[in-house]
């Protein structure tokens, strides 16, 4: 199962992008053992609205361009609901299983996404109830899917 993460805003050269990418990159080459490759990270500009529906209406908009028919959508939404890693790789892997052929997890906008686009994702998560910086979600995030492709081979990356 091909997985793509789609994000609204750029990351900027620094530390923050050279850890994510050192992430990501371990979750590319861990992945495929497990059947779960690594499609790459698509950026959007922000959603230029007057308002904030009309921003994450933009925003939904972009994101629903690039998901393929069929394809899972997962948003990262601080109303979504909070797993172990477990459980995520576990759901992860229940999606690759039941023949998915693609995944696109969403990181939103300074806004958030909308209700229209939480309604029609498969699976909406949190990473806590706290705010955290664009930079940092995307770092969180590649260190998730790496630990979703080690606990999915039973590697001892992961230890509980």
């Amino acid at each position: 199962m091909k997985l793509i993460v789609h994000a609204v805003g750029r990351m900027k050269s620094g530390p923050e992008k050279e850890l994510g990418d050192r992430y990501y990159e371990r979750f590319a080459r861990s992945g495929p053992a497990v059947g779960l490759e690594f499609g790459g990270i698509t950026e959007i500009p922000e959603g230029r609205g007057q308002t904030v529906e009309e921003r994450q209406r933009e925003e939904g908009q972009k994101l629903l361009a690039h998901v393929q028919t069929g394809a899972a959508l997962v948003l990262l939404d601080e109303r979504g609901r909070s797993f172990s890693s477990e459980e995520l790789a576990r759901r992860i892997g229940a999606m690759r299983d039941n023949g998915r052929k693609a995944l696109v997890v969403a990181i939103g906008g300074p806004d958030g996404h909308g209700e229209a686009l939480r309604n029609e994702a498969e699976l909406v998560i949190s990473f806590g109830a706290l705010t955290w910086p664009h930079q940092l979600v995307r770092v969180m995030l590649g260190e998730q899917l790496y630990r979703v492709a080690t606990i999915l081979a039973g590697h001892p990356y992961h230890r509980a």
